[in-house]
């Protein structure tokens, strides 16, 4: 099935996989969670224990005020939903997702708060 691979500090890319649990756990380094944050019939899939296990940070979600709601560790697959499972993106949601996710995002911890700043094409030029 067509889907949405982003990496920590690399674009996103459409990859053709294999809709299998075995697969999908593959790509994400471990048990995998679903998570539903928007209208569109997509889910992300990531690492169920990520953050618990230290993997790095890779992008932010954001809710309608641009206020960052989650952040999002370790490879993370953006697919499609049937009525029952999940499936291949459409063309459309897939350039959508793209464009969403196309600029990797660096994270820093200020006080109490995490800035995110989008990343340029060299992400070994960023001191943090």
């Amino acid at each position: 099935m067509k889907i949405l691979k982003v990496e920590p500090e690399k674009a996103p890319e459409i990859v053709d996989m294999e809709g299998t649990l075995e697969a999908l756990q593959a790509a994400v380094g471990g048990y995998i969670e679903a998570v539903y944050p928007w209208e569109d019939p997509v889910a992300i899939i990531c690492n169920d224990d990520g953050k618990f296990n230290g993997m790095a940070p890779n992008r932010a979600l954001y809710d309608a005020d641009g206020e960052i709601m989650d952040i999002i560790v370790g490879t993370f697959l953006v697919v499609g939903l049937s009525d029952d499972n999940f499936a291949e993106l459409s063309d459309e949601l897939a350039e959508k997702y793209t464009a969403l996710f196309e600029t990797p995002e660096a994270f820093l911890r200020y006080g109490d708060r995490i800035l995110v700043f989008p990343m340029g094409p060299d992400p070994d030029a960023y001191p943090f």
